[in-house]
């Protein structure tokens, strides 16, 4: 499965329903855009409501076989499915690259993700257990069994395609359900892969079904009866019309949205460090395209030019092109309309004077005018009820804010309607301890950039959304407990 024939060329994408692959669907094609070129590069077949309503019964009749898999069966296969993500890492970052414009120093993670988060719940597969809830002494014995959900919907975001198939196809096929996955149709090829991967371990077909598709595709799977949970990573608003369509059938969520994580740095940290993280994860990595990353840096005055110098000068040594060049940091954003959005709150807190642009602001020309492409965006002096520092920019550009004390800076810091992560820089141990319980943030992260480890629950509050991903918290999220009580028959 690793021949290439060109480094740009994409293979076909195929809805994958059962052990079927489906060159169209019902509802036409989708004209996907190279982001590097902004040309055409290939045509993505849209699944609609019928190829879901087959998805579901493939799902059902996969659920029947998969779930009566012993255990540590469903275990090897997972860690076969590992192995595969594994070998095929080049294509897959390959993929990646074209489909959404992450560089290769971006893209790498992907693969290495997807296989450790796989690892980790094969791990879980053989260890899921009940518990006994009797309180002696008593005339009757009661117990819980440990079950899966059925057939899970997972819909999943274009900017970490494989890392989000990871975090979620993972613990729902260890805890025994089956999925129907409706990855992006900006972003289907990843995802297509890792669909043959799944047959090739050997996973039974129909526990694994992948349905690129339009909104219609997306409410009908939302709503569907047979559908029993959906796990969904995106933004607040396509949430919100999950809730609605869900209504109807009060199926459980598991929301991972957005986010606008504060990076609150104090003039005792490893300036270096600090200074290379708040860059690289901000703005570097995959284009500032990540829910979590630090997009607000907030900074100790006594340090705050330091550190706005070092910025700027990290800044201007980052590489922007081609996202298969080796030598590229910064590739372009997804598409047109996220160019246009990026450039929009830029253009507009430059006018009402909401920051002091240090440097970037415009889209790149030259060899890359015709892509989405803009340049690495650094704000400084950013008013913390501004646009800028209140709304999920998703794109290269970093907010730089002054504070003078702990309680300015956690005060800034919640000060969104967002609720994902937050980033504390300091060497005082007891001070990065007291503020980690005062952030509001699903996960707080000392001295470093945030680790997508399978080990730990990852999730939000408020706009970045409800559940947790990761850790045996991730696997509950696709169990449900079941009661059994026994009484003496005897009476």
């Amino acid at each position: 499965m690793n021949s290439v024939v060109s480094p740009r060329q994409l293979p076909p994408v195929q809805l994958q329903i059962g052990d079927r692959f489906l060159d169209h669907g019902s509802d036409g094609v989708f004209d996907h855009v190279n982001p590097a070129t902004g040309k055409i590069q290939a045509q993505v077949p849209l699944a609609g409501a019928a190829e879901v309503n087959q998805a579901v019964t493939a799902a059902k009749a996969g659920f029947d076989i998969w779930r009566k898999t012993p255990p540590r069966q469903r275990r090897d296969l997972l860690n076969r499915l590992a192995d595969l993500i594994e070998q095929n890492a080049d294509e897959l970052i390959r993929l990646t690259c074209l489909e959404n414009g992450t560089s290769l120093k971006g893209a790498f993670v992907g693969p290495l993700i997807a296989a450790a988060w796989t690892r980790y719940y094969a791990g879980w597969a053989d260890k899921i257990t009940g518990q006994v809830t009797t309180a002696m002494p008593t005339d009757q014995f009661a117990y819980t069994l440990a079950e899966p959900y059925g057939v899970v919907g997972i819909i999943i975001t274009w900017n970490g395609p494989l890392i989000s198939l990871g975090m979620k196809v993972a613990p729902a096929l260890a805890a025994g359900n089956s999925v129907v996955i409706k990855p992006s149709e900006m972003t289907p090829w990843a995802a297509g892969l890792f669909g043959k991967l799944v047959l090739e371990a050997g996973i039974p077909p129909g526990v694994v079904n992948i349905i690129p598709g339009s909104v219609a595709a997306g409410e009908t799977l939302v709503s569907h009866p047979d559908v029993q949970k959906i796990s969904f990573t995106g933004g607040p608003i396509a949430a919100r019309k999950i809730q609605i369509a869900s209504a109807a059938t009060l199926k459980p969520l598991v929301f991972e949205l957005g986010g606008k994580s504060a990076n609150l740095l104090f003039a005792d940290a490893d300036l270096d460090r600090a200074v290379e993280n708040a860059v690289m994860f901000s703005i570097g990595m995959m284009s500032g395209q990540g829910c979590a990353f630090p997009t607000r840096l907030l900074v100790e005055r006594s340090v705050y030019d330091n550190v706005v110098a070092r910025v700027e000068a990290r800044v201007r040594t980052l590489v922007v092109g081609d996202p298969l060049d080796p030598a590229v940091d910064v590739g372009p954003v997804v598409n047109q309309a996220a160019c246009e959005r990026i450039m929009g709150i830029i253009n507009r807190a430059k006018a009402a004077g909401d920051g002091r642009l240090v440097v970037g602001g415009e889209r790149a020309g030259g060899e890359f005018a015709e892509g989405f492409y803009v340049t690495p965006s650094v704000f400084a002096d950013v008013k913390p009820d501004s646009q800028l520092a209140q709304q999920e920019i998703f794109g290269p550009v970093l907010c730089i804010t002054p504070f003078d004390t702990e309680e300015e800076a956690v005060a800034i810091a919640n000060a969104t309607e967002y609720g994902l992560a937050a980033y504390i820089q300091t060497k005082n141990l007891n001070r990065a301890m007291r503020l980690s319980s005062e952030l509001r943030a699903g996960t707080v992260c000392i001295n470093g950039a945030m680790q997508i480890q399978p080990e730990s629950p990852f999730g939000g509050e408020r706009l970045s959304g409800h559940g947790r991903e990761g850790g045996k918290e991730g696997l509950d999220e696709f169990l449900r407990s079941k009661t059994v009580s026994i009484a003496n028959a005897n009476g």
